[in-house]
This record gives structure tokens, sequence and C-alpha cells, in this order.
């Protein structure tokens, strides 16, 4: 292990190389002073060019931070990222067909990196079967150029079973980052907001022969880093790079208690949106959603309007009855909405993003909330790809999969909705331009039949109206106050959903001013009387 500057470690980068990063949106674990270093040596001279980029979470702050430092044509030739929304100077490249796109799992390209590092065949997992990821149906191609690149997985028969093989990865570069390390090159995530996936990242390249660089803000003497708080080893460890002023998210500072440390500055506190109750019609659907929630069971929360259940359920005094995880290895404690989703404060224990992905693909997860872009009469769901733009599934795929429920949440339509929420009912004030109960979605992130023929608990949550997935296809069974079932709901959806016989209203309860968090109400007001 060498101590070398942010330009001498970009220096080393070649043409053509393979870089896998770590790191996830609001800057965790984001190493932006090597990246910003790669970014300023290509500006400058043209290199390094054509690289691979390997990413399982979004990085970045939408700007210019993160995946964007190497959104610039001829900086990378492909991009195998897990979410992209962090990042629309890469999506522009995508859709422009400037770079191979592929999109695949968090959790696939988390554990690929492990599989792959540990000599084995690549990733043999049921995770993506059946949906875009499945190579009979595109394998992560998102867009013309990956698709005549010819496929990075291809399905194995083993036992009589279908699986699907993710092929070996295997990176010339890893880019890392931890709090500090020692003088043997010991990493530290000690002071960060979280692991994630850091050292199968490290492990990977350094097994398949290529080098890792490590971003650290500090360097201190062995005897005072403790050897259980070490996440990468030093042999792991090619070259070190000192940033003083790395701060632990883009909101900037640490804050110890995102670390899951006994203190919190009361400056950095206030920074953090933390658990503000969601507003409109988010707030109905959290209000909702929290219903479906028992008492004892492990509950994963997903990004967008699911990060507002936790509000919900803290201000009906729910929130410590049940297991909450996030995807970037985060359990219990005050989770952060908005951009810094993946981070809690004062959490109960960070585990590797890789360890929470092996709870998810097994089946550790009671019961999940997930967003939804669109919906089919199959049952489908399509979050991986909204209007023009790449986005990527994030852990999506990996938890709907793995969870023995799922409750989809998302507004009935987007695009200028408008909705007035008081008194026990709902009022569509403008109606959304963009339908998302559709006649088929755009690409199946979550396959609806396969749910269905393991019997799946499945639902779908919206402002005006709450469906399951039946045996006989999509069905509508609750419905708001206040709401015309033909002109809100049947006209405005592109297939005919089955009606259910039992039709109820959705609990008043949902339906209280903005900033409200009533006592939850498990009986709904009763049967719907057209």
């Amino acid at each position: 292990m060498i101590e070398v500057s942010a330009n001498e470690a970009a220096g080393t980068i070649r043409d053509g190389d393979v870089v896998a990063i770590t790191g996830n949106g609001g800057g965790m674990l984001e190493a932006d002073a090597i990246f910003a270093a790669i970014e300023e040596r290509f500006l400058t001279t043209g290199h390094p060019r054509d690289l691979v980029l390997i990413h399982a979470l979004g990085v970045g702050d939408g700007k210019v931070r993160g995946v964007n430092r190497f959104a610039h044509p001829g900086m990378v030739r492909r991009v195998i990222g897990g979410h992209w929304s962090w990042s629309p100077r890469m999506q522009a490249l995508a859709r422009e067909n400037q770079i191979e796109a592929f999109t695949l799992p968090s959790g696939v390209i988390s554990l690929l990196m492990r599989e792959t590092g540990a000599n084995r065949p690549g990733l043999i997992t049921r995770v993506g079967l059946n949906t875009t990821y499945d190579p009979r149906f595109g394998g992560g191609a998102a867009n013309d150029a990956a698709r005549q690149a010819g496929p990075i997985s291809e399905i194995v028969t083993l036992g009589g079973e279908d699986y699907i093989r993710y092929l070996p990865i295997r990176p010339d570069i890893a880019i890392v980052r931890g709090t500090y390390c020692d003088e043997q090159g010991n990493v530290s995530c000690a002071e960060e907001a979280g692991d994630l996936d850091a050292n199968v990242v490290a492990l990977n390249a350094r097994n398949s022969g290529g080098r890792v660089l490590a971003q650290v803000r500090e360097k201190r003497c062995g005897r005072d880093c403790l050897a259980r708080l070490v996440q990468i080893p030093g042999v792991l460890i090619d070259q070190i790079i000192l940033a003083p002023d790395q701060p632990q998210t883009h909101a900037g500072g640490y804050e110890p208690s995102l670390a899951g440390l006994p203190h919190s500055s009361k400056v950095m506190a206030a920074k953090f949106d933390g658990l503000a109750h969601p507003t409109g019609a988010r707030a109905v659907i959290a209000r909702r959603a929290a219903i479906e929630i028992c008492a004892g069971q492990s509950v994963n929360f997903g990004f967008g309007i699911p990060g507002g259940i936790a509000a919900v359920l803290a201000g009906q005094a729910r929130l410590k009855d049940i297991w909450l995880t996030v995807e970037q290895g985060i359990h219990n404690g005050q989770l952060i909405d908005g951009a810094l989703f993946g981070a809690a404060a004062f959490p109960s224990a960070i585990m590797r993003s890789t360890d929470q992905f092996d709870f998810y693909s097994g089946g550790g997860v009671d019961m999940a909330f997930l967003g939804a872009g669109e919906v089919d009469a199959d049952g489908n769901v399509n979050v991986s790809r909204l209007g023009e733009d790449v986005v990527g599934p994030g852990g999506f795929v990996d938890i709907s999969q793995g969870a023995k429920a799922v409750v989809f949440c998302g507004a009935f339509e987007t695009g200028g909705l408008d909705v007035r929420v008081g008194n026990g009912s709902l009022t569509i004030a403008t109606e959304g331009r963009i339908p998302k109960f559709v006649k088929r979605v755009r690409e199946v992130t979550f396959c609806g039949p396969a749910a269905r023929k393991r019997a799946k608990s499945i639902t779908y949550v919206t402002e005006r109206a709450v469906f399951k997935l039946t045996q006989v296809g999509v069905t509508l069974v609750e419905i708001a106050p206040g709401i015309d079932l033909q002109r809100h709901i049947l006209d405005r959806m592109a297939f005919q959903p089955v009606i259910s016989p039992d039709l109820k209203f959705m609990d008043a309860d949902c339906f209280v001013g903005d900033g409200a968090a009533p006592e939850p109400r498990l009986q709904k007001t009763g049967a719907y009387h057209a």
C-alpha cells in the first residue's frame, strides 16, 4: 500500500479499464475526490477513455458529483448500473446511444462482485427471472447499443429449475472509500453512514489482478484503529488517497448518529428531512399502506413514496413494533427520507449491503413496500424505465422477489396530479396527465404472473383506490370516499380491472388533513355502494 494524491491515482487508470465503484445517493461512501481527479484528467488530456463503469447503487447528487463525473462522451463505453437517477448526464448518454447501457438489480451487482472475487462462476440466482433482467427478455440491456453488444447473463438449469447465471465481471480498478486507515492500509468505515459493498468491490479487483484505490478522510496509528471496525483489510488496498475535507454525505460534515455513534449534532440534524410527515396524495398512500403492517413483522421500505410510511408509523407510535431494513444495510433507526434515503439516525445495526441482499433474497422480509411507475392488467410493475430515461431497479427486484408479501405504493396518475385531502374524503382538483395503469408496462421489473403462480400476497395502493392481485387478475378492492368509480378510476385505466363483490371504502382516517398522524384504524369504513 502506498499513499498518493488523487491526481496521481487518476493517472494510473488506463484506457479501456473496467472500473468498479461503491457509493450511494446522497454521498454515502462516495469517493468523489478520486472521481473528480479522473474527470479532470479526461477533460484535460482525453484519457482515460472507453472505460467500463460498474456501480450497484445510485451514486451522485443529480448534478455533477458521483457517476456524473464519468458522463462525458468518449470517457465510458459501457455502464452496468443498478440505479441511474442520480446521474442525468449518464442517462442522457444512454438515451443517445453514446454508451452501452445495462441495468441490473443492485443486489445482483454487489453479489456478483463477491462471487467473481471468490473465483466462482458468476452469480447463479433466481433474482431477475421473468423480468427484463432475464436474458430471454432483454438481459438488462437498456438501449440499442447494449442490445447489439451481446448478453451479460445466461439461463442455466439446475435440478430441473431455471436460474440466471450473471457472467463474471473482473475489474481492473476498484474505487472505494472509508473514514480512516492505518499504516498498513486497513480501512475503516466507522464514521460513515453505511458499509455498502466496499469490501466485495475491493476483493473482486484484488483477486482479479486489478488495483484498489481507497479514499479516506485521515490516516491514524494502528493502535488507534480497532480491528473490529476495519471493513477493508490492507491486503486488498494498493493506493490510499487522503481527502481531509471529505464529507460524510452531501449534507456536509460528519453526523455521528448516522454512523450509529452515541452523539448527535443538533446543527447537522437540522439539515436532514428526517421523518417529516408526507402530505397530499403521498400522505394518503402512506397511511393506507401502513394499515397492512402487523406488529412483529420484518419490513422493508423502498425509495420514493414508500419512504413516507415510516413517518406515519412514527406518528402512530408503531415504528417500534416492526423490524425495519433498507437495502443499504441499515436496520431500524430514524430513516432519512429524500436525497439521503438509505441512511438512518441511530440505527440498531449497519451491515454490508451484500449481507442485506442475502437476507432479502432468502425471504427474510415479511412485507416490502415499494414504488410503482406503471402497472398492467397482468399485475406486472415497471419502475426501471420511466419516460425516455434509463432508471434501473435499484434493490427493487431483489426485494420484491424475496419478500413474502409486497405492497406497491404510487399515485394513480402522475404529471400534474393535484388532490385535496380532508374530512375523511378525497377530492381530485387536477387529474394527472400521465396514466400509470397501462395496457402493457414498458419493462417488467416485477412479474405479476410469477407472483400469482406462487400465490404471493400483492397489493397496489394509490390515493384513490386499492387493488389486489388475485387468481382472476388485478382486482379493485377499495375506493376512496368522495371518488366516482367510473369517472375517476375505470375511465382512467387502460384495462378493466376485476371489481370485487366486496368493494369497500378506504379507511376515512387516511384522508385527514396534511400533517396529521391519526391512530391506526384497521377496519374500513364500510361497503361501497354505487
